[in-house]
């Protein structure tokens, strides 16, 4: 019923917003001048025809292809060619986007319930529609650009995997670096999640096994070997007089060693290695495969080389964690929150200031060093990050130093709230696959930001409906300003014909 109704609330913005967008911007705008003449050369039949602008692979055309054959099925049939060349149209193309927007949706949906089973219907559904407002995703719904599509498979892929579905799970990871190639790294985290869960899985099941009562069943002496042998593997590196709950194998609460987590993993995996390996081995296949195709291709990315080379922009993270935070304002930017990371503070004065002190002069020497301003950032007036470059971040030399408190509160707050619920491993590996697919990234784009978000937001224990209630409110005001602008406010550039507008 949550799914339905979930279904129900974002079609009720999805069509009549889709509706308004294309009877107010008819033709191709921005990205989509090349998406949209490449998905209708694949509508005619012409898979050999290529944009060589085009960065990404045509993972969304073929979605877009088996959308519309999906919608007239018995047309398809009478006059192939001809229904093709008529159903993709710009508007057709775009409804591709608002059906993903819905089926996204419901993936959320799904994974908030699986990673909290004690949440209420009404809480799951209301979560879920508040996410489905988030600016970035909300906005992209309306165009014909890659990212409602690829959130929506990189979702299907790690549900997949929660779910132990490893073989369906590297399948979706497959259209899912079709749609864009850096969600192999997306790809790589879930199965890392997957091994973890299966690790703690085991761990809970040979805890359960040893924690049974004597006297509630007969131990053969078979049995009695097993058990003997699996207290030596999970003992063999403790001292003998430790007890059950200290064994090395067991992993440890939030309170233990980053460490002490490495080697309690590190050492149930190898009990585990062929287990792990059989059924991780499709997505080991697909990484396989995305290494041979960057060899052959020469690059990650297929067109537009030049300007989207593999930088060191590690001032990208930075931006990162300050316009998540921002988007979770009610959550960050708190007293409360505020007052949990002073007292965090407190508890090691001393060890937490030299701590402190050299993030805050790594992130400096970040800003200093590892701050990159793409030529498209500097020419582009159409895009938001401009205007956030030109007038806050570089509007003084000295205003992207006086950032960098913020973007070190931002991420102290980040991994302050991921601590509460997840596991150390879990936030390295949250940070390095953020770290992995934004750092090489030369450009300022917000749009890549939304998969790590929407991976964040998930796995926070956000409880609160006054919380959630004021991100909605927040998300709602923003689409509708960056809606109004977009379509309402148009301008014309001196040096080039035609209506602009402004985008994300």
């Amino acid at each position: 019923m949550g799914r339905l109704k979930v279904a129900l609330i974002v079609s009720s913005w999805v069509i009549p917003m889709s509706i308004l967008v294309n009877l107010i911007v008819p033709e191709p705008y921005m990205d989509e001048i090349f998406h949209v003449p490449q998905a209708q050369q694949y509508c005619v039949g012409n898979f050999k025809s290529w944009d060589p602008m085009i960065t990404t692979p045509p993972g969304l055309y073929f979605l877009s292809l088996a959308y519309v054959a999906s919608l007239f099925p018995a047309l398809l049939f009478i006059q192939p060619a001809s229904f093709f060349v008529k159903a993709c149209s710009i508007a057709v193309l775009r409804s591709t986007n608002g059906f993903l927007a819905v089926i996204c949706s419901i993936l959320v949906h799904d994974i908030i319930k699986y990673l909290k089973p004690s949440l209420g219907d009404r809480k799951t559904t209301f979560y879920t529609v508040v996410l489905a407002l988030y600016p970035l995703h909300w906005f992209f719904t309306f165009l014909y650009y890659t990212d409602v599509a690829s959130l929506t498979v990189v979702l299907a892929m790690y549900l997949m995997c929660l779910k132990k579905n490893y073989m369906r799970s590297a399948l979706l990871g497959a259209v899912a670096v079709l749609v864009r190639q850096t969600n192999i790294i997306w790809i790589l985290f879930a199965a890392c999640t997957g091994v973890l869960n299966l690790v703690q899985a085991k761990q809970k099941h040979e805890d359960n096994l040893l924690s049974e009562p004597k006297s509630t069943h007969f131990v053969s002496s078979k049995d009695a070997k097993i058990s003997s042998n699996l207290k030596k593997r999970r003992w063999s590196n403790a001292n003998h007089t430790a007890s059950h709950e200290a064994s090395l194998t067991s992993l440890p609460d939030h309170s233990s060693g980053f460490f002490g987590e490495i080697q309690a993993i590190l050492l149930v995996s190898w009990h585990l290695k062929w287990e792990i390996l059989v059924s991780f081995s499709p997505f080991l296949a697909l990484l396989l495969a995305f290494a041979a195709f960057v060899v052959w291709n020469g690059s990650i990315v297929l067109g537009a080389k030049e300007a989207h080379t593999v930088s060191p922009h590690f001032a990208q993270l930075l931006y990162y964690s300050l316009v998540s935070c921002c988007f979770m304002a009610p959550v960050h930017f708190s007293k409360s929150q505020a007052a949990i990371l002073v007292r965090s503070f407190l508890k090691s004065r001393s060890r937490n200031l030299l701590l402190w002190l050299s993030v805050t002069i790594i992130c400096f020497l970040l800003v200093h060093y590892f701050s990159i301003a793409h030529p498209y950032l500097l020419a582009d007036n159409r895009h938001y990050p401009f205007y956030i470059w030109r007038k806050i971040i570089n509007a003084h030399w000295s205003t992207r130093y006086l950032l960098v408190p913020l973007y070190v509160y931002s991420w102290a707050s980040i991994l302050n709230i991921l601590a509460k619920v997840q596991k150390k491993v879990w936030i390295l590996a949250y940070f390095v696959a953020t770290a992995a697919v934004l750092v090489p990234a030369p450009l300022i784009e917000f749009r890549y930001y939304t998969i790590p978000f929407f991976f964040l937001i998930i796995h926070c224990h956000i409880t609160s409906d006054r919380v959630w209630f004021l991100m909605g409110f927040l998300y709602t005001s923003i689409n509708i300003f960056t809606m109004v602008m977009f379509l309402f406010r148009p301008f014309h550039w001196n040096h080039e014909a035609g209506i602009q507008r402004f985008i994300w």
